[in-house]
């Protein structure tokens, strides 16, 4: 279904007359709140199972852990080995046959941490609402509310008549190359879906849910640059020129002065410079360097990364940046890669009706209003592949904080209200005529 049919069609539903939900709907609710301790102890299960990016073992139990609470709910579920093909885990692929009728759903989501084996991270706890431990907020507490939205969809009977497809991905944390093919599973759902819901965590604005309709995209870069070694007192002269400091510190600083523009960033994250520099070939995210003051540098080096709204804006800036290392200071040179990370997902008519959908949920739960999130506030993700072809919705998973460090936490308090949005919303959906 071409997406702008689609936010037509969302738009007209959620602007019809307040309703009070409908009788499956007040059962999904009592489902959901029903299943609050089997959930807990489920996400406790999880988070307990390291399945840091590499840990192949790990991502599989937690495959597994799923595979056995999707099973039960009519899903067809087969797992994708990637290790040789990409260096990274599999992926875990689930798909549920409905009706025909209703809308294609895409629900994303990702298996693996950014903690490896060796963390000393690895425990779950509690202390009132509030639970602290690995991929409890990113996003094994968003795997838990998937799971209870469709338990309490199948215990009120709308689970029969959806269409959906789920995408967990093995290695959001750091994907694997080539990325054609690390998401080529993805990417192909995409395309068949009407929309996508990502549930990674709930956006927060000042203590109230904020709704998530973009991610900008994610791009690295390294700069080399190189100059003519010798004694400090020929600095400038003819015969040896800048050197590559002076030749990396030009590059920088342009980039600073001219590179501005709303929704962009572009950090500078490792620099070296001297007589000699060596970096991790591998990652290049770290290195040393050699040099004295009265030596001028032959070699330098600069790693980043670009965060735009839009591919049309990253590539913009790429071929900003790339004007800007080739005008070099006299006996300098230097020279620019970049390594595509993720795309971005910049908001659309359609995802933006699908928020409207889910504020007409919020209004039949009673729940407030859910504003739109500034996309500057939010980093890249795996829905961004299929923004191409669906509409998608982020942030449908746990509210938390500290994520990617030892103090990540989530916010017990969420996961019922999230697991009924998703729920109603995704039932909605379902019955929602193909045109």
């Amino acid at each position: 279904m071409h997406r702008h049919i689609l936010a037509a069609v969302l738009l007209a539903a959620s602007q019809a007359a307040p309703a009070a939900l409908t009788a499956p709907e007040q059962r999904m609710v009592a489902s959901v709140d029903a299943g609050t301790a089997r959930d807990v102890a489920l996400l406790q299960r999880m988070v307990e199972i390291n399945s840091g990016t590499r840990n192949f073992a790990g991502v599989c139990a937690v495959a597994d852990v799923m595979r056995g609470e999707l099973e039960p709910l009519g899903f067809q579920v087969r797992w994708v080995p990637m290790e040789a093909k990409t260096g990274r885990a599999g992926h875990l692929l689930a798909t549920h046959g409905g009706s025909g009728k209703g809308r294609h759903m895409l629900l994303i989501g990702h298996l693996d941490t950014v903690f490896e084996k060796d963390s000393a991270f690895q425990k779950f706890t509690r202390s009132g609402d509030t639970v602290a431990g690995p991929g409890v907020n990113d996003m094994k507490g968003g795997l838990v509310i998937m799971l209870s939205a469709l338990r309490s969809m199948q215990s009120a009977g709308t689970l029969k008549a959806a269409d959906i497809r789920i995408v967990l991905s093995g290695d959001e944390e750091a994907a694997g190359k080539p990325v054609e093919l690390a998401r080529a599973d993805m990417i192909e759902a995409g395309k068949w879906a009407d929309a996508a819901l990502e549930f990674e965590g709930l956006a927060q604005r000042d203590g109230s849910d904020v709704g998530s309709i973009a991610r900008r995209g994610s791009i690295s870069w390294q700069i080399e640059t190189t100059g003519t070694g010798g004694h400090s007192s020929g600095v400038f002269g003819k015969d040896v020129g800048f050197g590559a400091n002076y030749e990396l510190a030009r590059i920088l600083d342009a980039f600073r002065r001219d590179l501005r523009e709303p929704n962009l960033t572009y950090n500078v994250g490792l620099v070296l410079g001297g007589a000699t520099v060596d970096t991790n070939a591998a990652d290049a995210i770290s290195g040393s360097a050699t040099g004295k003051a009265n030596i001028i540098a032959e070699k330098a080096v600069a790693t980043g990364d670009i965060r735009a709204l839009s591919n049309d804006q990253a590539e913009r800036i790429e071929r900003k940046m790339q004007a800007i290392v080739a005008q070099s200071l006299p006996g300098t040179s230097a020279k620019i890669a970049f390594r595509e990370g993720y795309p971005a997902m910049p908001p659309t008519a359609g995802s933006r009706a699908l928020l409207t959908a889910l504020n007409g949920v919020n209004r039949d739960l009673s729940l407030p209003e859910m504003g739109e999130l500034d996309p500057m506030q939010r980093g890249a993700g795996d829905i961004a592949f299929v923004a191409p072809y669906t509409s998608g919705l982020v942030g449908t998973g746990a509210a938390g904080n500290g994520a990617h460090s030892d103090k990540e936490t989530t916010d017990l308090r969420s996961f019922p209200r999230q697991a009924k949005r998703a729920a109603i919303l995704m039932s909605r959906l379902s019955t929602m005529p193909q045109p």
